[in-house]
């Protein structure tokens, strides 16, 4: 803008300092050449948000940031910010995260009020995101951040939406592998195979892709899910799952156990319909046993074949009534959270952004 402002000036004006006969003008764009293709370079350079939700991650982001600064420096034809979303940490990681910042500012912090999930965390991150295109992971280093070149590669063949797909997993237990592979078997039967089989939320999303689930306000958030749901060219890239670098995981049996049931009762209707079916079905059996005991009533003479009979076929009704009262309540309580309409996540403060 002063190059532009100086231009204004008269061309036969001269000024201390500037030879005669040369503008002012043309002594600042000798001088600036260098400066402007520069500048000109750097506009060409697109933009790449990584977001990185952080609880509890002290013994691992340290190393989390030497990884990424080494992919920065392998990838000069982009620019990078790394919003790193701190969810409510109990132990050292917001202190360690400053640091970060200091010693290289490309590493941006946003502190929430409290501990807001996997979820929460990268919903506030991609609220405050502005790159060409954001990149997803977790802080604990089981998404490999070399594998985000891979993922650029794949963007410039002008797919919108890469993720990687867990082809194993390593240093997990017995149970956390079994839970994994029966919410990807069971969510791909309810949504009629929406969400990707092991499709993990490591992923490179264009800036068109985030910005369609920024604008979806729900308030039952799997996120992974929504980027099925909004479609965009998407490709997966099978890679094995390394183990934590350190601390101690989060993903407790129970907590996947609520994130499957909410990921699937979010994105399907098909447990509703299968009461409608469950009662047709019990109802069609019902008659068929009604006129099988009538007509062996009048042939024989004998009502039931006897009273543990009936207690256990009213014992079975009864299961299947409050089953199928459960479920309408997973629907009523993701209800009531839509109405009531709470925020997502609640920043506390922001570093850098």
């Amino acid at each position: 803008m002063a190059g532009l402002e100086v231009r204004a000036t008269s061309p036969s004006a001269t000024t201390v300092g500037v030879p005669h006969g040369e503008t002012v003008s043309d002594a600042v764009d000798t001088s600036t050449d260098s400066e402007t293709d520069s500048e000109r370079e750097a506009a060409k350079r697109k933009l790449i948000s990584v977001v990185i939700p952080a609880y509890n991650e002290s013994d691992c982001v340290d190393e989390l940031a030497r990884r990424l600064q080494g992919v920065m420096a392998a990838e000069p034809g982009y620019d990078f910010e790394v919003i790193v979303v701190e969810n409510g940490s109990e132990d050292d990681t917001w202190e360690k995260l400053n640091r970060i910042h200091v010693e290289d500012p490309r590493f941006k912090i946003l502190q929430l009020a409290r501990n807001f999930r996997m979820d929460g965390g990268l919903t506030a991150g991609l609220a405050n995101a502005s790159g060409d295109a954001a990149v997803l992971m977790t802080a604990d280093l089981q998404d490999p951040p070399e594998l985000i070149s891979e993922f650029l590669r794949k963007w410039e063949e002008g797919y919108e939406n890469i993720y990687m797909v867990v082809s194993e997993r390593r240093g997990t237990g017995p149970i956390r592998t079994f839970n994994s592979k029966a919410f990807y078997w069971l969510a791909g039967k309810l949504t009629d195979g929406a969400i990707p089989r092991n499709a993990s939320d490591f992923r490179l999303v264009d800036r068109g892709v985030y910005q369609t689930v920024n604008q979806m306000q729900e308030r039952n958030r799997f996120v992974r899910g929504l980027f099925a749901w909004a479609g965009y060219r998407s490709v997966g890239i099978p890679h094995e799952r390394p183990p934590r670098f350190g601390g101690e995981s989060k993903a407790h049996s129970l907590k996947v156990i609520n994130l499957a049931f909410k990921g699937i009762f979010a994105h399907s209707y098909v447990p509703l319909r299968l009461i409608t079916m469950t009662g047709l079905s019990v109802s069609l059996v019902s008659a068929i046993m009604l006129v099988v005991f009538s007509l062996r009533f009048v042939i024989y003479g004998v009502p039931f074949a006897g009273f543990g009979t009936l207690i256990g076929f009213i014992l079975l009704l009864f299961g299947t009534l409050f089953l199928m009262l459960g479920v309408v309540s997973e629907y009523v309580g993701l209800i009531y959270e839509e109405v009531k309409q709470r925020p997502n996540f609640v920043i506390r403060r922001k570093v850098g952004l």
